[in-house]
């Protein structure tokens, strides 16, 4: 069985959490903790839940933080735990990647035939024979465009 696992009803979760069960339906209503519901609607909460609802007390009793305030700080720590996983997530993917480019760098290429075909070679493997040679690039040739002559413009002379 998970803490996640949706076990307890309402006056059981109530009492482990030491509240009475009117107040966790009130927390229900105000999105503080909401658990999960059977078939007849009735309220099942789980491990998870009721370590929630003892939280939301120690902080109303013991910090004296309103409801409001723990709505805040429930928010920003799911907040938080997103952007952990999203991180790990990330961390994971930059690992991919850095073996995928150290797989690169332990591979050297060769470009070869006349399609420019390209032959992977790992490192430190000697090849038997010679690659052919690659085609050297086309050259680009420049193109002359021929502007239309401009009339010459009369000299000083001539236009006197």
């Amino acid at each position: 069985m998970t803490t996640e696992e949706p076990t307890f009803v309402i006056s059981v979760a109530a009492e482990l959490a030491g509240m009475h069960p009117q107040t966790l339906r009130q927390y229900d209503r105000l999105g503080l903790v909401t658990p999960s519901r059977a078939r007849g609607k009735g309220r099942r909460y789980s491990r998870d839940d009721v370590e929630a609802l003892r939280e939301i007390q120690r902080l109303s009793r013991d910090e004296g933080i309103n409801l409001a305030g723990i709505r805040h700080i429930i928010e920003l720590r799911s907040k938080l735990k997103k952007m952990e996983r999203d991180m790990q997530r990330a961390a994971r993917q930059l690992i991919q990647l850095q073996e995928e480019a150290d797989a690169r760098r332990s591979h050297r290429v060769f470009a070869a035939g006349p399609a420019g075909d390209v032959v992977v070679v790992p490192h430190g493997i000697r090849l038997k024979g010679r690659l052919p040679e690659p085609r050297p690039p086309m050259r680009a040739r420049p193109i002359l465009a021929l502007a239309p002559a401009r009339p010459a413009l009369p000299s000083k002379d001539e236009a006197s």
